[in-house]
């Protein structure tokens, strides 16, 4: 472990330095207006601070219920646990081609050991589900390789 002190006017962070991972072991707030505002939202604008390297999240893929199924809807499930930096994107393949149907995104989560969970849901109509071969999730940041999961639709119980 590596301890690094930063003093910024009456302000000090406090970060450990460990495999690459920063966890923030104090949140520094500076006071001004008589109101507190984080350091971290304030750091500048336009500014990207990345400490260590970038951590490939790993990605699940989860079918729809078969309750869901026969009420009509199909709505599969991407999960992207634990990467860094926070900007990783979601994407959604049907059969190797790029999804036309309705898809939607969560915003990145920040969770223990300073990495990010997000998720990305894909919604299309039960009989198209039906005729689906397989669905593939990826995930892309900056210039890196992506990173997929696939799941294939004579996989599943239903």
């Amino acid at each position: 472990w590596v301890e690094v002190l930063y003093t910024l006017n009456v302000c000090s962070v406090f970060v450990c330095l460990s495999q690459s991972r920063v966890s923030i072991l104090s949140q520094v707030f500076v006071r001004r207006f008589d109101a507190f505002v984080s350091l971290w939202w304030t750091f500048g604008g336009g500014t990207r601070l990345s400490v260590g390297s970038d951590v490939r999240p790993t990605l699940t893929v989860l079918p729809p219920s078969r309750e869901e199924l026969q009420q009509g809807t199909a709505t599969l499930v991407c999960l992207a646990d634990k990467g860094f930096p926070s900007d990783w994107s979601l994407a959604w393949k049907v059969d190797d081609s790029s999804s036309s149907w309705e898809e939607s995104r969560s915003p990145g989560v920040l969770g223990g050991g300073a990495l990010y969970s997000w998720s990305s849901t894909l919604r299309l109509p039960a009989n198209q589900w039906a005729k689906v071969g397989s669905v593939t999730c990826e995930a892309t940041q900056g210039s890196q390789t992506a990173l997929s999961e696939t799941l294939r639709r004579d996989q599943c119980s239903q």
